[in-house]
């Protein structure tokens, strides 16, 4: 796995693929671990999700320790949450995590429900064996949070118990994680099109095409995902400079996926597919 080098502001991608983990021989070019993008900026160490691309990036960071990080989380279905039992970071003491979450429709904090999934018998460890300091954070769509001089833009997206998409915006450069969202049948999101606004880079949820999506006698609608052609409809309205498809389907191997890129490409010229290591440099 690549690492990437010190710089003023990178995003770097641990795990793209949506749904459940996907490895094998038919993924080897993509990756098939689930949701999970870091990015340094400013100094500071951002994780947005945790799905099973934390375990990796947590061995990576375990030479850099102490390290004190902010992990924020679109939402807390298990292929993005999946990963932090695992991640090795979280059980040393003197490491420092800040996570941010919405609260679930049902009430119950991110806290609670990361709590949850290592809850006996599902896992041997509960949270509270994780020996680092964790602090945190209840979100509300459209909060904005402010970390010196770098801005989070948060916004309600359209997914089953919802979802929050982020904007990282610092010294004019933004970056905006927009997965696990539907697009609306008569219009563009307006929360996504204010989200991805002029950004350097657009990293949106573009599970199905247009003709999984529609198929008729397996469609996807109501399913809380959207399409690589909404995605380039998006990016055009907002006026993005590089769109990056993400959060593959498990069924998408590598051969599809790149027939796919293809299609963006011509479609975006500046629009491409996120790869597990991928390293992008917004400044």
């Amino acid at each position: 796995m690549q690492t990437s080098p010190y710089s003023d502001f990178v995003v770097q991608f641990w795990g793209v693929r949506g749904s459940i983990a996907t490895p094998g021989k038919e993924t080897v070019r993509y990756g098939g671990n689930t949701s999970c993008v870091e990015m340094q900026v400013g100094g500071k160490r951002l994780i947005f999700d945790g799905g099973t691309g934390l375990r990796v990036l947590g061995k990576t960071l375990l030479p850099q320790m102490p390290v004190e990080a902010y992990i924020f989380f679109s939402h807390s279905h298990w292929d993005h949450i999946q990963g932090f039992p695992f991640f090795i970071p979280a059980f040393v003491p003197g490491n420092c995590f800040h996570i941010y979450g919405a609260v679930a429709p049902n009430g119950a904090t991110l806290k609670q429900r990361l709590s949850d999934q290592m809850l006996h018998p599902n896992f041997p460890i509960p949270l509270q064996g994780m020996r680092s300091e964790m602090k945190f954070y209840n979100l509300h769509p459209g909060d904005v949070v402010n970390l010196d001089d770098i801005t989070i833009e948060t916004v309600h997206l359209n997914h089953p118990s919802t979802a929050i998409g982020y904007r990282v915006t610092w010294q004019g450069h933004s970056a905006v994680y927009c997965t696990d969202t539907e697009h609306f049948p008569d219009r563009l999101d307006e929360n996504v099109l204010h989200l991805a606004r002029e950004a350097d880079y657009f990293i949106y949820d573009a599970t199905y095409t247009d003709e999984e999506y529609h198929h008729p006698k397996t469609p996807k609608v109501g399913w809380g995902h959207s399409t690589w052609q909404v995605g380039v409809e998006l990016a055009k309205a907002a006026g993005v400079k590089n769109l990056v498809i993400f959060h593959h389907d498990p069924a998408h191997d590598d051969d599809f996926l790149d027939n796919i890129e293809a299609d963006v490409k011509e479609a975006f010229p500046k629009g491409f597919l996120a790869r597990e290591g991928m390293i992008l440099q917004v400044i």
